[in-house]
């Protein structure tokens, strides 16, 4: 299993008339914690695309637990609990600044080769960075 964890502070911005993190900004921070997590094995986004390889999100599931609020900084731990093989699933917990866990999360991305647009197998340096983690 691997794990990564990602720091990111709620700007005025994301938040809406309650002083919340309006819901949909989560996606956002998800897709941080996904690209960092995965850089920080060595496999940043812009290596798969200089590849071909393209990852859209399939799936995307949250639930809410607690609100975040403006300036909190929120760790984001980011989980590959399945080796991937042609899709890889991430899952999400957040947390506040007390320790409380205000959300879980889940995406699943495919991975589409950019000259035909069918999806493929995981490719080889994802599998290699993963694999020490299974």
């Amino acid at each position: 299993m691997f794990q990564h964890e990602t720091y990111i502070r709620v700007r005025y911005s994301e938040t809406d008339q309650m002083g919340f993190v309006y819901y949909g900004h989560y996606a956002t921070y998800f897709e941080v914690a996904r690209v960092e997590a995965l850089r920080s094995i060595g496999c940043p986004y812009k290596a798969l695309e200089e590849a071909g390889i393209l990852m859209p999100v399939t799936e995307f599931s949250i639930q809410y637990l607690k609100p975040g609020k403006y300036d909190d900084l929120l760790k984001v731990i980011t989980t590959i609990e399945e080796f991937p093989m042609s899709r890889i699933r991430f899952h999400y917990k957040t947390f506040n600044e007390a320790n409380e866990q205000i959300n879980k999360a889940t995406t699943e991305l495919v991975f589409l080769s950019a000259s035909n647009m069918r999806p493929g197998r995981v490719p080889e340096f994802i599998r290699s960075a993963l694999q020490p983690y299974f």
